[in-house]
């Protein structure tokens, strides 16, 4: 050998410090550190992680065009389309449901509010105005209208996201209609533009660290450790109900797909790990959607549940809003009927659909809430400003954790999860993640070899459109998502 390789050790060192959950994590906190030592130094950060969402945003509306209508278009049944979509609708209302009262079970049982004797008139609510700009949860009849958009230019450049999944869905059923042979240039283009923008997150993926570090130094810089202590048996309740609410979710996994929650999250830790350092969900909506197909859940299935549940599978917000409801209650002295309580839980599943991109959506919430029972000062909202968003974390990992495993289980009702290839990718997660991220570094040479692999996304659309298949020997079959559904089809 011409070159003597470098020890074991450093190169243990390297594959470690090369990975993203690792490189976030470090990121996370050398935040905290910053934010606590110098907290104007980590208010003053609150931009870096910004600028990053916003990156992720503005690709993000025109992927779930992409692959919706990729994916329909592949499957070539609208009928799949409805199935899919009121079952999501079926399992979502279930689950949801289920979280407010387990929220409700954790309020009465460890009553977080009791012996704070508050004294609603001497709180100040001018921080909930400021939260939520004056702005009001929509009506059932506004909430449908507004999933219509005024104009399919305005849902993509406003980002509203249902908007663009009703426009994706008719466009695809137009586009069955006219024929893909009939329009193989759209198609295409759709299908190679939806390419593109997941090599675009594939670059962006690489600031993730450094988002980490302004968001986490921002959070404590603006907060302080010490906000921890003050709300100690909230935190408790509302982190404790949604640890016992996620092996909930992995039993559901287990017995409805046979797939172990365990193992996915050990597939997604990377994806995971930045959501909870950003304190957004949507920035890893675009991996989550990649990462689903490729552990074998078909792409109209993903394009359909994933972007939906972000308005209406918010299990974490579920939780969170009950269990702050008897906890405003509780810390004015007002105890609630049992039949005060079911009310409460009917208000917040009507109120509970609406909160996406509403500003200060929660407090909107919770204001509506104590109106409707009645017997809970609205002023109480206030004692929320110092704990909302010490939540994020609870909110964030759970309601994404609850769109996933929605994914799965929708996938499995409609038979449109490959279970083999599901268990293959979890049973090697680290590899599938390696795997993707070496697909994101050498993006810019992904067309120069002739043997590489072409993406799930044109080898799917090329054996739709009838031509040959460029050769995939260099990747396993289980790592080419869509196969076997496209096969069938």
């Amino acid at each position: 050998m011409s070159q003597v390789s470098a020890p074991p050790s450093k190169r243990r060192l390297k594959n470690v410090l090369s990975s993203l959950f690792v490189q976030v994590l470090i990121a996370a906190v050398i935040g905290i550190i910053a934010g606590h030592f110098w907290p104007d130094f980590g208010e003053a950060l609150k931009p870096v992680g910004d600028g990053f969402i916003r990156l992720i945003k503005m690709v993000i509306a025109p992927l779930i065009f992409c692959v919706v209508v990729v994916g329909i278009a592949k499957a070539g049944d609208m009928r799949s389309v409805g199935r899919i979509g009121l079952k999501a609708l079926i399992y979502f209302e279930i689950v949801t449901t289920a979280a407010l009262a387990l929220g409700l079970v954790a309020g009465n049982v460890f009553q977080p509010g009791a012996g704070l004797n508050v004294d609603p008139s001497t709180l100040d609510t001018s921080g909930v105005e400021e939260k939520t700009q004056g702005g009001q949860m929509p009506g059932p009849a506004e909430f449908v209208l507004h999933m219509i958009p005024d104009s399919a230019v305005g849902a993509f450049a406003e980002n509203e996201l249902l908007q663009v999944l009703l426009f994706a869905v008719l466009f695809a059923s137009g586009l069955l209609h006219v024929g893909i042979d009939r329009a193989p240039q759209v198609f295409n283009f759709i299908e190679q533009a939806g390419e593109i923008i997941f090599k675009v997150i594939g670059y962006v993926m690489r600031l993730a660290p450094i988002a980490v570090f302004g968001s986490m130094a921002y959070l404590i810089g603006q907060y302080g450790l010490s906000s921890l202590s003050t709300y100690a048996k909230l935190i408790g309740a509302c982190y404790g109900s949604a640890l016992l609410f996620i092996v909930l979710l992995g039993i559901l996994m287990r017995v409805l797909t046979g797939l172990s929650l365990v193992r996915f999250l050990r597939y997604t830790r990377e994806e995971f790990a930045l959501a909870v350092g950003t304190a957004s969900s949507e920035c890893v909506m675009p991996r989550m959607m990649e990462k689903l197909e490729r552990a074998g859940c078909r792409k109209e299935a993903v394009g359909l549940v994933v972007p939906t549940g972000y308005s209406f599978n918010l299990d974490g917000a579920s939780i969170y809003l009950s269990l702050a409801t008897l906890f405003m209650a509780q810390a004015v002295g007002v105890d609630l009927t049992i039949g005060q309580q079911v009310t409460v839980v009917l208000v917040l599943i009507l109120t509970s659909k609406g909160m996406a991109g509403v500003p200060g959506s929660a407090f909107i919430a919770l204001s509506a809430t104590a109106s409707a029972v009645g017997v809970i000062p609205v002023a109480a909202v206030a004692l929320m400003l110092g704990a909302d968003r010490i939540m994020d974390t609870m909110r964030v990992v759970t309601n994404l954790l609850g769109n996933c495993v929605a994914t799965f289980i929708v996938s499995k009702w409609d038979n449109a999860l490959d279970q083999n290839q599901a268990r293959q990718v979890l049973s090697t997660p680290e590899a599938s993640s390696k795997e993707l991220q070496s697909e994101d570094e050498s993006g810019e040479q992904s067309g120069e070899q002739s043997g590489e692999r072409v993406p799930a996304m044109a080898g799917d659309a090329e054996r739709g459109a009838g031509t040959p298949v460029v050769a995939t020997e260099s990747i396993p079959a289980q790592q080419a998502p869509g196969d076997d559904a496209t096969t069938k089809a």
